[in-house]
């Protein structure tokens, strides 16, 4: 009996769906089926019925259900054992500008402290880059932005922070309507070939505003630093750094910006590095948390 066929029923149970655990598990519901039959026959009973829209264990599926689950306990807990000495090695971890000033310095701390025999490798790029890093297996995981078409089933995926465009100016400013300070004052660019850019570009002609653009600059928080030298003001995501904390700058929210920059952990299922980039993508997840928090908090969300 296959270890990973129990593992896909005890997912199947619990989802009651076939189609969301193969989705859950990046596998093709075909190959769900497959291993569900193959387990049926191996066995000699049926173990999952239809109900309606969901499946639901047969009374043997139950059965198979109560003792299958400490079995995987067990299973887990033997292969966490003798995989004790796996922490260690070298990881290697692909980021966008923006995620090096804001979650991943205390991601990497804390991760480094737990591992600490585990060495980083961080290299920066934009997110096109960077998924073409993962895929030929240059990197082992990356933080970015969501690519804009739907991802392979190899590919796993776990989203961090949504960041809608805001206008940021100086706080001698914050007081004005934002889309006036876009038409009247001199505007600092996000760079128009990075996602982001090009989303205030859409927001600015959507709105019939042509600003008096003075610079064009690919650091998000470059661009803080010049607004909080009275340089301009700028539309970007709402990124928010402990970099940017202490600049007399204020965040603008405004009304209809369309879809939300959403960044995240981008790896591959399989890895030989599996371990590592697990620990790294749960570590991500918790500071993910926190920082949420943090901004709800601020009243930033």
């Amino acid at each position: 009996m296959e270890t990973d066929f129990l593992k896909t029923f005890t997912r199947i149970a619990e989802l009651g769906s076939m189609a969301e655990a193969a989705r859950d598990m990046g596998l093709t519901p075909a190959a769900v089926a497959h291993q569900i039959k193959a387990l049926e026959k191996d066995l000699g009973v049926t173990l999952i019925a239809r109900s309606g829209r969901t499946v639901v264990p047969t009374a043997a599926g139950y059965r198979l259900l109560e003792k299958a689950r400490p079995v995987l306990a067990d299973m887990n807990g033997l292969r966490a054992l003798v995989q004790e000495s796996a922490m260690q090695g070298e990881l290697r971890l692909g980021v966008i500008n923006s995620a090096l000033h804001t979650l991943i310095p205390e991601m990497l701390e804390r991760y480094c402290r737990k591992y600490p025999d585990v060495h980083v490798h961080v290299h920066a790029d934009v997110s096109p880059q960077l998924l073409h890093q993962l895929q030929e297996d240059i990197i082992d995981l990356a933080v970015c932005q969501h690519p804009a078409f739907d991802l392979p089933k190899t590919l796993g995926w776990s989203l961090l922070r949504e960041e809608a465009l805001i206008v940021i100016a100086h706080k001698s400013l914050q007081r004005e309507p934002p889309l006036h300070l876009l038409k009247t004052q001199p505007f600092i660019r996000y760079d128009r070939k990075l996602a982001g850019g090009r989303r205030a570009d859409a927001f600015l002609r959507a709105h019939h505003i042509e600003p008096k653009a003075s610079f064009e600059l690919d650091s998000l928080l470059a661009i803080a630093l010049m607004v909080d030298r009275r340089l301009g003001v700028s539309l970007i995501p709402d990124f928010r750094s402990p970099l940017t904390a202490t600049l007399d700058i204020a965040a603008l929210p405004l009304e209809n910006t369309g879809k939300a920059r959403a960044f995240g952990v981008l790896w591959k299922r399989e890895s030989p590095r599996g371990m590592l980039v697990q620990a790294m993508v749960e570590q991500a997840r918790e500071m993910a948390v926190k920082y949420g928090e943090a901004y709800e908090y601020q009243g930033h969300q």
